[in-house]
């Protein structure tokens, strides 16, 4: 049963950094645009950062351009979201997901849309201190 699984959430403090982990049982991630999604308590699930599978290309949430980083190491078939200079307001559930639908599919043409993500992790809490 293809399921991702993410670890590394936890407390910092306000400008401190996280590095949260994304892998997977049952499937491949490095055949698949991967995505963080956050969702904080009251709100929408948005999309926060992708990493393509066919190009290596990234795209980020405006808000966190600049202070988090996506990226996939192949060799232990593991995606990563570092995030530094972390802010209360990123406080959330973050979840990892994959696009099944091959390199040409739209998951990562840009901002991740929750529409297109088709396996999706258990989340990992993120809370930031002020």
């Amino acid at each position: 049963q293809a399921r991702l699984v993410e670890s590394g959430g936890g407390l910092v403090q306000f400008g401190g950094s996280l590095r949260v982990s994304c892998s997977a049982s049952g499937f491949t991630l490095n055949y698949y645009h991967i995505a963080w999604f956050r969702q904080a308590p009251g709100k929408e699930r948005e999309g926060v950062s992708c990493i393509s599978s066919s190009d290596g290309s990234t795209h980020y949430q405006d808000s966190v351009k600049g202070r988090f980083t996506i990226s996939r190491d192949n060799a232990k078939d593991t995606v990563y979201l570092q995030m530094n200079n972390l802010k209360p307001e990123d406080t959330a559930v973050y979840y990892c997901a994959a696009d099944i639908g091959g390199p040409t599919s739209a998951g990562c043409s840009g901002l991740p849309e929750v529409r297109h993500y088709d396996y999706w992790g258990q989340g990992t809490q993120v809370t930031v201190s002020s």
